[in-house]
């Protein structure tokens, strides 16, 4: 039965049913032909919404949209724009440095796209940059925002796996600075190629103070809860608690640019987004439980450990099995069905599930930026009113940084693990 749940829910998602619906359509089937109480359906689907954790996933979506609707993040942008602008590639790497402390305070990639990345466009096409490029630039660095703190996609992780959620954040932050430093050294290159457009001189130091004072409170949230989870002040769901406080003060007493307007379509923006996540959290684990009452998991781990038991093996077959899963699935749905298969015989082989998370996270973030699913691709491409087929030639030089951080990521585990054993 569970291999015929699989099928079904495979041929749902084929013929273009909702990805919820593909999960609980076959769910449902299974409680009725075995006979269980329809009783049982709520219920699984209560514990799976229980969860303390989960509560960090609308605090940090309702963070990501107050910043893009109260001005923070004009504000970001400018302090990136003195800081980085003479740099070969000028607005591309204010563009992907941008993306990074963006990144620390909203967690979620299409964040990044939707909110900075609409100012980050119509800047570069201000400047002369080509429409193409520019969504190129914008929606490869987006894939940064899962992988640094708060990371959305590393909560659900953990809270799957029932790995600290404190360690995988730490775990994310030394992959995210590699990966960026990976972008701007592309766009520096092309850039130079072919003769891109740049700020006239290096800010001067006053200049530099004049952008980092309005954006300084603004740069200070993502380490005010770093610094609170390391110093053991507060639980990750605490810390997207604290970040959303913060940020609200920031917004209407320094900033002081929010109003109740803003916090009305803030809040009613992440109702929506949280909704459409967490629908799909409960019925994946409904999915999830049949699947371990029906022994998939186990099953699979004996299939996958007589290939290799090798670590190294077992991680590149992990990758090319995340890898495809992200290019038809969204993180969420990846996480919470493919994940609780996968993980047992990663785990059993020795690889550290901390580890393993960031392999598997970024894995699914590419898948962002891969057809025919990639979200960041559609939403990229209308906001930079480019082709998919324009946008995608435009993206081929990017695709090597991003594929040589998760080469980094998988055979470099103590690079990965280095701040997490800091409170282990």
């Amino acid at each position: 039965m569970g291999l015929i749940l699989i099928v079904l829910f495979l041929a749902l998602f084929v013929l273009g049913f909702p990805v919820v619906y593909s999960i609980l359509l076959p769910a449902i089937l299974y409680v009725v032909l075995e006979g269980l109480p329809l009783g049982l359906l709520t219920q699984r689907i209560t514990y799976a919404l229980d969860s303390f954790p989960l509560v960090a996933v609308p605090l940090f979506i309702f963070v990501g949209n107050l910043m893009n609707l109260a001005g923070v993040t004009d504000r970001i942008f400018r302090f990136a724009d003195t800081l980085v602008g003479r740099i070969p590639g000028g607005l591309a790497q204010v563009n992907i440095f941008s993306s990074l402390i963006f990144s620390g305070m909203s967690g979620a990639a299409l964040a990044d796209v939707g909110g900075l990345g609409k100012i980050e466009i119509e800047a570069m096409k201000r400047r002369g940059f080509d429409a193409p490029f520019a969504a190129a630039v914008t929606a490869s660095s987006a894939v940064v925002g899962p992988i640094f703190p708060p990371s959305i996609p590393l909560i659900v992780y953990g809270s799957v796996t029932s790995v600290s959620i404190i360690q995988l954040l730490l775990a994310g932050i030394i992959p995210a600075l590699i990966c960026i430093a990976l972008l701007m050294l592309t766009a520096a290159i092309i850039a130079m190629v072919r003769g891109m457009p740049r700020a006239d001189r290096w800010s001067t130091p006053r200049e530099i103070g004049g952008a980092l004072l309005p954006a300084l409170p603004a740069l200070l949230a993502p380490v005010l809860m770093i610094a609170g989870m390391l110093l053991g002040l507060f639980t990750p769901t605490e810390a997207a608690a604290v970040t959303a406080v913060y940020v609200v003060l920031i917004s209407g007493l320094v900033y002081r640019e929010l109003t109740v307007a803003h916090l009305w379509n803030a809040m009613l923006t992440t109702l929506r987004s949280t909704s459409a996540i967490l629908i799909i959290v409960a019925a994946a684990s409904l999915f999830g439980w049949i699947l371990a009452v029906e022994q998939i998991p186990q099953d699979f781990s004996k299939l996958i450990l007589t290939i290799s038991s090798d670590p190294m093996i077992l991680l590149l077959i992990a990758n090319l099995i995340f890898f495809i899963a992200g290019m038809f699935l969204d993180s969420t749905t990846a996480t919470l069905l493919v994940v609780p298969v996968i993980a047992p015989p990663m785990v059993m082989a020795g690889i550290d599930p901390v580890h393993l998370g960031i392999v598997v996270i970024f894995n699914l973030m590419l898948g962002l930026l891969t057809p025919p699913m990639g979200l960041s691709l559609f939403v990229v491409s209308s906001i930079a009113k480019v082709s998919l087929r324009q946008l995608l030639w435009a993206l081929m030089p990017f695709y090597v940084p991003l594929l040589v951080t998760l080469a980094i990521i998988t055979f470099a585990d103590g690079l990965v693990l280095a701040l997490p054993q800091l409170i282990r």
